[in-house]
């Protein structure tokens, strides 16, 4: 699958850099924060599995809930049966466990845990299913007309869509309404008890001035990462979708972020002056068979270097981790806020098919 970039006028020279990095698999877009101008962008009206990018919008609920005073960020977060048997990536919480929404959402933006994604949506409106109105509810008010949601945590449902112009709109409200969680994108690490987990967001110990966002994967959607730096007091967002591995992302991400630095956008258009092409795909794109196959997966381990360590074509990106990482603790317990009075629904699964091969090493998530 071949995309063909457009890179938008801002500078001759926009087109100049694009010519010389190939494009991508997927879609992308990059936008300056300081002025919601369009810097790039790929297909950005294309139907993409978000994977667990849709983590961003289970945050984004749980803002508006706090901001509700429905919550606060020390009400409590329980792990139901339901939510214990999530597939990986998970935290592996026992139910009945306890842990404080400031905990959860740190879990989410650094372990991606599917357990505490579906914990989350119980806790606040009693089950998936009621807690995906809210997600589509705010989808709708923020403009996000190409997206749907259909669970809190990104695990492959056929009905969970999304465009990298919708994420790009959901980024930008997340950093915009609520800059005092700013901090919870960038975390480098986390720890629970003996557990060590480094963010899976490459850039932020690679790339100067990262400062998030998140990262998302499964099968069907390939590798995502919404990249989020600052540098000189400017900010930029990228949002990067259907890669072949997570060292593609990070370096097609970090490139373009690269790239929307050393242009101006003066003549670049906003992002809500954007408008589909009218060629985009009614459907978006199963990329099971390219990206779990015992070959793909192969060649990935092949192209690594010593010990599997990542290996990087983006001149952009440092050889090794800029420093090492600030660990933050998590633990269960300390949930002492109000707890939302909400009825208990039967939240029965949809069965998903398990994807036919997948390395013990990349569960499914980030």
């Amino acid at each position: 699958m071949t995309i063909s970039a457009r890179i938008l006028p801002a500078a001759g020279l926009a087109f100049a850099l694009a010519a010389a990095v190939p494009a991508g698999a997927g879609p992308a877009v990059l936008v300056d924060l300081g002025t919601g101008k369009v810097l790039e962008e790929e297909d950005a009206f294309a139907p993409w599995y978000p994977a667990s990018l849709t983590k961003l919008m289970t945050t984004f609920v749980l803002f508006r809930a706090i901001k509700a005073g429905e919550i606060t960020l020390q009400s409590p977060v329980r792990i139901s049966e339901r939510a214990a048997k999530e597939p990986p990536s998970k935290m592996g919480y026992k139910p009945g466990s306890v842990l404080t929404v400031d905990n959860a959402i740190k879990i989410l933006m650094v372990k991606s845990a599917n357990d505490v994604a579906t914990a989350v949506a119980e806790s606040l409106t009693g089950s998936r299913a009621e807690f995906a109105k809210r997600m589509n509810a705010e989808a709708a008010r923020l403009g996000m007309s190409g997206s749907h949601f259909f669970n809190p945590h990104g695990w492959h449902a056929d009905e969970q869509t999304v465009t990298a112009r919708d994420l790009a709109i959901l980024a930008m409200a997340m950093r915009n309404e609520f800059p005092e969680y700013r901090h919870y994108y960038s975390i480098e690490a986390i720890v629970s008890g003996k557990t060590l987990m480094e963010n899976h967001n490459d850039l932020i110990l690679r790339f100067q001035g990262a400062d998030g966002m998140k990262t998302g994967y499964t099968c069907p959607s390939g590798f995502n990462l919404v990249a989020t730096a600052t540098r000189g007091g400017r900010s930029l967002l990228a949002v990067v979708l259907g890669e072949s591995s997570v060292e593609a992302r990070a370096d097609k991400a970090a490139n373009m972020l690269a790239r929307g630095f050393g242009l101006p956008g003066d003549d670049a258009p906003y992002l809500g002056q954007l408008r589909p092409s009218g060629k985009e795909p009614a459907s978006a794109v199963n990329l099971r068979p390219v990206i779990c196959t015992p070959e793909h997966w192969k060649a990935v381990t092949e192209a690594r270097g010593p010990e599997g360590k990542p290996v990087y074509t983006s001149p952009h990106l440092s050889k090794e981790p800029l420093r090492e990482p600030q660990v933050i603790a998590v633990a269960l317990g300390g949930a002492t806020g109000p707890k939302p009075d909400v009825p208990e629904y039967a939240d029965v699964p949809t069965p998903t098919p398990r994807p036919d091969y997948t390395p013990e090493a990349m569960a499914q998530g980030g």
